[in-house]
Parts: structure tokens; C-alpha cells; sequence
């Protein structure tokens, strides 16, 4: 597996793993313009050439926010979302990066764990925040260095 960072030629294999698995997935031109936005890091995941998983992260000063973070299903519990991670804190530490958030679907009891595995803690919860189906988002956070 190799992780690096995801370019414009990339898009169209993150809308194709973002229809696999997000009820609200992002098109090829939404990614595009997210990869074009100042403060935004895009990692991959890849095997065998192929994109098997991949983070949104945007990030200002010494804060960041994990905005998507998902792995194919054929290639789950094998590690991939944690080197994702791994070197996503790599980023951050270069970057002066002391803080990320997140949010997330309070039905998603995988990801919660693999969050508070991380070291994150929940912090909130934002009652009804996700569409299709309506559920509410508990907002988590984990600081970094220190």
C-alpha cells in the first residue's frame, strides 16, 4: 500500500469510492474544487493501483477538520484508515497542525471506535445535522503534540 497526496487526475476515482460508500457522495467537479482550495490536504490510499481509500482534511493556522475519511469495503480492517491517519498526524505536526475535528453519524459505531482509537474524544453533538437518512453527528476532536 501507498499513501500520497491525491491530484486533480485522481477525482474520478474518489467519486467512484464516494458513491460506493456515502449516502450523499461528492461528484468528480466537487472534488476537483475541493483539490483547488487553498488549506486542503487530500491523501490517498493505493494498491495494486488502484485508490482503496483516501481523507479530506482542510485545515487553517493550527486547526483541522477531517471532512471525509473512508476505505473500499473489500479493503476494511486491514489497516488502511490508520495509515491514512498515521500520515495525516505526519502533516500536521510539519504544519503546526495542534487540533482536529470531526464529526460524525452517531449510527456509525466503527467509525466512533476507530476515532476514540486514535485518540479522539467526543465532544458535542449536532442534533440533526445529516441527511438521508436524518440522524444527528457527534463532534469529535483530538490534540496533537503537546
Amino acid at each position: 500500500m501507498k499513501i500520497q497526496e491525491i491530484c486533480e487526475n485522481d477525482a474520478a476515482a474518489v467519486e467512484t469510492l464516494e458513491k460506493k460508500i456515502f449516502p450523499d457522495p461528492w461528484t468528480t467537479v466537487g472534488i476537483k474544487e475541493t483539490l483547488a482550495q487553498k488549506g486542503t490536504l487530500v491523501l490517498g490510499a493505493w494498491k495494486d493501483g488502484s485508490l482503496i481509500g483516501y481523507v479530506i482534511v482542510y485545515y487553517v493556522l493550527d486547526e483541522g477538520e477531517i471532512a471525509r475519511i473512508a476505505v473500499d469495503e473489500s479493503s476494511r480492517r486491514q489497516g488502511v484508515a490508520g495509515h491514512l491517519m498515521l500520515r495525516l498526524e505526519d502533516f500536521c505536526e510539519e504544519n503546526g497542525i495542534a487540533k482536529l475535528m470531526l464529526d460524525v453519524r452517531e449510527s456509525n459505531a466503527a467509525a466512533i471506535a476507530f476515532y476514540k482509537d486514535h485518540g479522539f474524544t467526543e465532544d458535542g453533538i449536532r442534533k440533526n445535522y445529516y441527511a438521508n437518512p436524518k440522524e444527528d453527528a457527534i463532534l469529535m476532536s483530538r490534540e496533537l503534540g503537546s
